[in-house]
């Protein structure tokens, strides 16, 4: 217990303590203003709700509430304590003296609760307002003629909007002055709530907006859908560019709403579904003493795989990349978290075979993510072997190699562009998928891969390079006005690499339900705005489609994948009988091979085999 805590709680009991005591007096001297002594009874009443009160006050942490923060729940909680003490003190009078003095008791009751609560929300608004008659006196002051006053409206005037709008008046240091609320509920239309006017809804935000002079929106509705916070959002950006959000629900119920948590809405939001949540606990048992090995461990997806793998304490977490920086980088960020699992980073090429195998060798790990490929669509259209030795035959090597070394499950991140593919990348990741379902039969090592659509904010992705081109004053570029895809959040792809890994019972495919896909025209429109632009301020110029590039991906073709999830937004594929043969003459011959030839042959290989992938089940 810190000095100042028991300072403050000394003050407190002194001042309840001599409330109580005033309060037990006045309630006799309404009753008989000429008293001049005190009989047994009400002596022994006083100690009694002396005593309770304090102890009733510890119990229920009416000493710990924050009393600037008060609201209903401390008034209820005030009330709780003076009735139970004032009960007490009614059980002593009967059991000790064989009657209550009720009128007695009431009036106590009453004076307790109207001093015991005046005096705390006297210090509240003390705290909030100062000494002033007015309660925006004192923020007005500090905000009036400031040319760079935010004039702020809340849409939602649920329990997030009122606790933010509490908490923007705490804030003198602020230049934020707030306007009011909006909010869909017809019935707080008119209303004020924590002093502030409930002003309409949605559909009336131009002309409340325009009427007010706002220039800044703060959404505080953290529950809603996905799809209606979206529209909410892009209706908010059309009348002013400053929009903010709170953080989710989850951070909501923790009692973290607080100004610092309002943050700028980001492209995630404008997704327009809600994100997959799932159970990675069911992972935890697997993880938790064993040791993992994670290829491309420096990349984006890989570096977050890592990130989530601490979180279950593995005994070892073996960091495998090409590039010392992007390891380096990844090694040090995990060293910072303080956690117990050796970090041991690895520089290695997964297309070196030899170092592979030593790699297995030495760590012996239980669970392996292979997550090392090349992923650039147009670059490996334009170097097509060097696509084979990284995505094809670094797969090959490091499977092997984790079947030799008797890893209990192997995890390959795919992609949607394996499906039907007409580009080089695309082709060796489906080849990839082959190869470690082809070993999957023969070994105990349980081999899946998983496929997910493009990842928000990963490296070469297009949001960094639409951000890029946005901070360069334009124009964005996008391939085509029809150009869709499917998208997912970093953490959302590595989560389900690691949900697909608890799953796995060997040859599997597993694929996240996500949604529907987004255009991505729409995207780059989307973050235009997000980044306070105008259409008019930045153009959007469409290049055409480029080498290997299809309109839209898909995750599955139509009748290969099971219809029933087999766990909630993730599906299976079903499985295959491949011939490993088939890709023999590539992988033996395509370094003799023109650029052309080999680009023909992986294209070819891939779809040939992708007819009959799923067509035998398990």
């Amino acid at each position: 217990m810190t000095t100042a805590f028991r300072r403050r709680l000394l003050l407190l009991m002194l001042i309840d303590s001599i409330i109580v005591s005033f309060s037990i007096y006045m309630s006799h001297y309404f009753l008989n203003p000429y008293v001049t002594d005190f009989n047994g009874m009400i002596i022994a009443s006083s100690i009694t709700l002396l005593l309770t009160h304090h102890v009733f006050s510890s119990v229920s942490g009416m000493y710990r509430r924050k009393w600037r923060y008060a609201s209903m729940e401390e008034l209820i909680g005030i009330i709780t304590v003076v009735t139970m003490s004032i009960a007490s003190a009614a059980l002593i009078q009967l059991v000790g003296f064989g009657s209550i003095y009720e009128r007695a008791l009431i009036i106590a009751w009453m004076l307790h609760i109207v001093l015991i609560g005046g005096v705390r929300f006297t210090w509240k608004y003390y705290k909030t307002y100062g000494f002033t008659f007015n309660p925006k006196g004192k923020k007005a002051k500090l905000v009036k003629d400031n040319p760079d006053t935010k004039r702020t409206l809340i849409i939602g005037a649920g329990s997030a909007g009122q606790m933010l709008a509490r908490q923007m008046k705490n804030q003198y240091e602020t230049n934020t002055d707030l306007v009011g609320f909006i909010d869909d509920d017809f019935t707080m239309h008119h209303l004020t709530i924590s002093g502030l006017p409930v002003l309409g809804n949605i559909k009336n935000l131009k002309h409340i907006v325009d009427l007010h002079n706002v220039n800044h929106i703060v959404i505080a509705m953290p529950s809603i859908e996905k799809a209606r916070a979206k529209e909410v959002i892009l209706e908010a950006q059309k009348v002013t560019k400053n929009v903010q959000t709170l953080p989710m629900i989850e951070d909501i119920a923790l009692g973290n709403v607080s100004v610092k948590h309002i943050r700028d809405v980001s492209i995630e939001d404008l997704l327009g579904r809600e994100p997959v949540e799932l159970d990675i606990n069911s992972i935890s048992s697997e993880i938790q003493g064993n040791t993992v090995l994670v290829t491309g461990a420096g990349g984006s997806i890989g570096s977050e795989i890592c990130r989530q793998l601490v979180n279950f304490s593995p005994d070892r977490l073996v960091l495998v990349g090409h590039g010392e920086n992007s390891i380096y980088t990844i090694h040090m960020e995990l060293l910072q978290l303080n956690i117990k699992t050796e970090l041991i980073p690895v520089i290695a090429d997964v297309q070196d075979r030899g170092r592979m195998f030593q790699i297995m060798n030495d760590f012996q790990p239980t669970y392996v993510y292979h997550a090392a490929a090349h992923k650039h669509v147009p670059l490996m259209e334009a170097n097509p072997k060097e696509a084979v030795k990284n995505n094809i035959i670094g797969t090959k090597n490091v499977s092997e190699a984790a079947n030799d070394s008797g890893v209990k499950t192997f995890v390959l991140v795919s992609t949607d562009k394996a499906v039907n593919p007409p580009n080089v990348m695309g082709s060796t990741k489906r080849i990839a998928e082959m190869v470690i379902q082809s070993l999957n039969k023969e070994s105990k090592t349980k081999f899946v891969a998983v496929r997910f659509g493009n990842v928000l904010g990963s490296r070469g992705s297009v949001i960094p390079l639409f951000k890029k081109q946005i901070a360069n004053g334009g124009p964005v570029t996008v391939t085509h006005p029809e150009m869709t895809r499917y998208f997912m959040t970093i953490p959302e792809a590595s989560r389900l690499v690691l949900q697909a890994g608890a799953l796995a019972h060997g040859g599997e495919i597993f694929v996240l339900d996500m949604g529907e896909p987004v255009k991505i025209v729409d995207l780059a429109r989307n973050l235009i705005h997000l980044s306070g632009f105008t259409d008019d301020d930045i153009s959007i110029r469409f290049s055409g489609v480029r080498p290997g590039e299809k309109m839209f991906e898909e995750l599955l073709k139509e009748g290969e994948v099971h219809s029933e999830p087999i766990f909630p937004k993730i599906f299976i594929g079903k499985q295959l009988f491949f011939e490993e043969k088939s890709i023999n003459p590539l992988l033996q011959e395509f370094e003799n091979l023109n650029t052309e030839f080999v680009k023909e042959m992986v294209v070819n290989i891939a779809n040939n085999n992708s007819v009959s992938l799923y067509s035998v089940e398990k």
